[in-house]
């Protein structure tokens, strides 16, 4: 950091003249420099206009390790962000450009992930990698990312730009969840990649080509208190593992029958059960799940060192599980019947179906817990549950802690739904019980994710 060393009898006078001048580094404390003298940091980009009275004895400084003062240990990270792009920018800064500076943005380590909104303004392209270079300098980071919008081709592809550094590997600690990185991992190759510890379950993924959600935490974390000793579970839409993990690591589920379409989330899912040492306990169906038989499924081959997972190009199970999760959103309805084919057909099972569901911005007043009851059984008269821990993530709204009567009509209708497929499936009735709704997050203005457990069994005769 330039500075000018002066001696300690015209320190303060010079700190005045530089501070009236605006030129006065303020980030920076004043620090002893040998020969008894003292350095006051001054601005990098006004060194030119330095011109201090001559009864004050000045020299030209670098001070190698530079403090920081405690008005910029007390700025927020958003407000040494605008600062630095001010002093970037100079007399080009407007209050257009401010606005398109982010408030916000996800860290992993050493990564700055930024919104898709952020910095399109015209004048900012032209700066090329030394507006990257400021933004990561500002907030303590040494690379810099972009997500754009999700894209829409079903498998709900990122689009991730890296803006500056080479590489993508991370260490994260978010809500529980440690995600860390190619330090100390073995692996080589280009992309994304990212290691998330969860508890004692970890994940590893490539951030430009799969999804990530913290807003799922809390799905995750009852997942993994869920009674699964035992059990075999078939995951429709496993991804990278986000619940197959927690029903094998926590829940104790005895086997997972993992489905998944998407060949880079495909080769993730596999990495990550080797590294829970869970992979003798779960089976990759590669292809797509909604399908009876599927054909089969190209996938990217892995890198050196890495063995290629057992998995199949068709998915052709049935009668095999305790329970199904049907994790995809907005709607997981076109998974329906394979769920109802791939539960026990003499005991059924409970699936977890995650869906979408709209409530009107109208206040609606709350309606009181009613006893849970069964479909499809003689005594049954009304089903209801509540949503307990519901987090608000990228909507505007914040959930209430019980159940509206918008996903009560959702989960009854599903519940009757779900009974008639299985009726008409094995040829004879079952009933289905609506057990809990989970209120997962906001997604979009009035528009709530929620998990439906319901049980499904057979009806005696």
């Amino acid at each position: 950091v330039p500075a000018l060393a002066t001696e300690r009898r015209f320190a303060q006078r010079l700190r005045e003249w530089l501070h009236e001048e605006r030129l006065l580094d303020g980030r920076y404390r004043l620090q002893r420099v040998p020969g008894g003298r003292v350095a006051l940091p001054v601005l990098e980009e006004k060194l030119c206009q330095l011109c201090p009275p001559p009864e004050m004895p000045w020299e030209l400084v670098r001070i190698q390790d530079p403090v920081p003062s405690r008005a910029a240990r007390r700025r927020t990270p958003a407000q040494r962000l605008r600062e630095e792009l001010r002093r970037l920018l100079g007399p080009s800064w407007s209050e257009e450009l401010e606005r398109d500076v982010p408030h916000a943005w996800h860290r992993h380590e050493d990564l700055v992930l930024l919104s898709e909104d952020s910095f399109q303004a015209a004048p900012w392209e032209r700066l090329g990698s030394a507006l990257w270079e400021t933004v990561a300098s500002a907030l303590g980071a040494r690379r810099v990312a972009r997500r754009g919008r999700v894209m829409p081709d079903g498998m709900r592809t990122p689009s991730v730009t890296l803006l500056l550094g080479q590489h993508g590997w991370v260490e994260h600690v978010d809500n529980g969840i440690r995600w860390a990185g190619a330090a100390g991992c073995g692996w080589r190759g280009e992309g994304t990649a990212l290691t998330i510890w969860a508890g004692s379950s970890r994940y590893t993924f490539d951030v430009t080509k799969c999804m990530f959600s913290p807003g799922n935490i809390t799905e995750k974390l009852r997942v993994a208190s869920l009674p699964c000793s035992g059990e075999v579970l078939v995951d429709l839409y496993a991804g990278i593992g986000y619940f197959t993990l927690p029903f094998l690591v926590h829940a104790g589920a005895a086997f997972v029958h993992a489905c998944e379409w998407n060949s880079h989330a495909v080769e993730a899912l596999h990495r990550t059960l080797v590294l829970n040492g869970v992979r003798d306990r779960c089976h990759i169906h590669t292809g797509d799940s909604r399908q009876v038989s599927a054909a089969a499924w190209p996938r990217d081959p892995l890198p050196a060192g890495i063995p290629s997972p057992p998995v199949s190009s068709q998915l052709q199970l049935r009668d095999v599980a305790d329970r199904v999760n049907l994790g995809l959103i907005p709607s997981s309805e076109e998974g329906w019947p394979v769920a109802c084919r791939v539960l026990k057909k003499d005991t059924g099972g409970v699936l977890h179906i995650h869906h979408n569901v709209e409530t009107p911005p109208a206040p609606a007043p709350l309606q009181t817990a009613v006893p849970l009851a069964e479909w499809g059984s003689p005594e049954a008269a009304s089903s209801a549950g509540e949503a307990q821990h519901p987090t608000e993530d990228g909507g505007e709204e914040t959930l209430g802690a019980r159940l509206r009567p918008e996903w009560q009509r959702w989960a009854e209708a599903t519940a009757t739904r779900i009974q008639g497929l299985l009726a008409e499936l094995h040829g004879r009735p079952w009933r289905t019980s609506i057990l809990h709704i989970e209120a997962v997050k906001s997604y979009a203005p009035h528009v709530h994710h929620l998990v439906l457990d319901l049980e499904c069994r057979p009806v005696l005769p």
